[in-house]
Formats: structure tokens, sequence, C-alpha cells
């Protein structure tokens, strides 16, 4: 124990080390979310649009999360509480009929998400070396010096969208609800689309409602001391395939996928469950 800082120091510079200080991401808040977004506009490009225009019918075909938007801002007079805006960008797909012909077409959605988490204060300012950059007579960053102090990291995990229905509506009746226009749209995610997306043009719109199930937590790197027993290291050898492997011998390795042809009742996978060759018929049990 040292009397000037009463601090102890610990390490794990030797395998014999008991204990052993790492830098972990703590979590601070956590939230779960179930969303029900509600005629929600998709944004088109111009050959979409000009197939949503002619079309008799549509049916959304899948939704995906192409990527998110994240701010946090501290929430005033609230000490170590920030407010996380969250926007969403969701690639729709649609099929439209179009005189007895169906065809794909790609739109953009995009929706916004509003939070408050608890994520504790840190006013230090943190500092890192760049392996690439290193030496003494490297240019320093510049600095701002009324910069605020250190944010907490939000991590958003959203699983996989369901589409809940879509609607094919006149542009003229002023339906459904939008966030953004198109010149705020990044130009990452416009590069994800074929062609320009178009804005007040054409007869119809498109709007879906989704259903979105999500994860959203608040972490700060702390240093914590765990025990430590052993340095992590692989027990398992490669083995490398070569030109002169016998395929027939690879196949042969291989165990029968019965989960594949008899799947259980009860969702479950497997195959055998006994484990044996011969028993355990897995008769919805």
């Amino acid at each position: 124990m040292s009397e000037r800082t009463g601090f102890q120091s610990h390490g794990c510079g030797k395998p014999s080390d008991p204990i052993c200080c790492i830098t972990a991401n703590k979590i601070f808040d956590s939230a779960r979310d179930k969303d029900c977004l509600e005629d929600i506009r998709v944004y088109l490009c111009d050959c979409a649009q000009d197939a949503v225009d002619h079309a008799t019918a549509v049916r959304c075909k899948g939704v995906e999360v192409i990527t998110t938007d994240i701010t946090v801002d501290p929430v005033p007079f609230n000490k170590g509480y920030y407010q996380v805006l969250i926007r969403y960008y969701l690639c729709v797909t649609a099929e439209v009929c179009v005189c007895a012909k169906s065809y794909e077409v790609r739109g953009l959605a995009v929706y916004d998400k509003k939070i408050i988490l608890y994520g504790s204060e840190k006013n230090v300012s943190v500092f890192t070396s760049d392996p690439k950059n290193n030496g003494f007579c490297r240019q320093p960053p510049v600095l701002d010096c009324e910069s605020e102090p250190t944010l907490p990291t939000v991590v958003v995990e959203v699983a996989s969208p369901i589409c809940l229905d879509i609607k094919l509506v006149e542009r003229c009746r002023g339906f459904g609800s939008c966030c953004c226009n198109i010149d705020s749209i990044p130009e990452s995610v416009k590069g994800r689309f074929d062609g320009c997306f178009v804005d007040g043009m054409g007869v119809n719109e498109l709007f879906v409602s989704v259903g979105v199930f999500s994860v959203i937590r608040m972490e700060r790197p702390v240093q914590i001391v765990v025990p430590a027993t052993r340095f992590c290291l692989p027990d398992k050898d490669s083995t490398p395939a070569s030109a002169s492997t016998d395929p027939c011998s690879v196949f042969g390795r291989m165990s029968f996928p019965m989960e594949e042809f008899f799947p259980y009742a009860d969702g479950t996978s497997g195959g055998n469950r006994s484990g044996t060759g011969g028993e355990g018929c897995g008769c919805g049990r």
C-alpha cells in the first residue's frame, strides 16, 4: 500500500500473479424496447417511384436496419443523465404488381427514437497513444479548450424488424408521418440504393408499419480487479486443408444432419436426443 496515494497497484505481468487489473466497459444503464412504428413513409428512387405510380397492389417482403445515427446530450439540471437520440435507417423491400407482372422495389424508411439513460460523470480528458504515429516530434492534435466532459458510449442492439403492414396511398391524401427529407439522408445510406431519391413527385406513396425490438445500453470504460489464473492461450490445433485431401474422407467424418429431416415439435434441434444410433425417436416429446 502506498502511503502517498492510498491506492494499491495491481498488475498481471507475471503468470503467477493471483489478481489482475483490466479495463472493461461497465454498463451504467440499459433499456429494452418494443416499438410499433405505424405508417412511416418510404422514400423511393426514381425507378422505384415509377413502378409504384403504376402499381395496383403491393406487399412487403422484408425490412433491414442499414445503420443508425446516435447523438448523446447531457440532461440539464440532472447530473449523470443523458438524452439519447437514435435515428434508424431502414431498407424496405416490397413487391409491386404492375399490369399483371410483379417487380421488386427497395425504399428507405427513417424514424427517430429518444430515451434518457444514466451514464454517471467523468470530468477528465482521455488521451491514448497511436502505434501508427509513434514518436516524440509527431504533430499533436488540435484541442478544443472549451470541450465538454467525456461522454459515455451508447450501444444499440436491434433485432431484425418485422413488417406489420404496407400501404399504397395517393400522394394528395397527406397520409402518414416522416421525420426527415431526402436532403438530410447521409451519402453512405444513399449509396445503398440504385438511383436518386425523389420527393414531391409521382402519384402514389408507400407507407410501412414496422415492429422493432431493441436493447440500448450506456457504457463507460472502468478499471477493475479480477482474479487471474493463467493467460488465455488457444488449446486447439489448426488442421489446414491440402489439395491432396480426399473429399470423400472429409464427407465421411461429417455427422448425419438428423435435425434437418426430423425437426422436433417443441422447437429444439439436435437430431437424436439420446445420443445413440437407434434410440430416441424424438416423437414431439
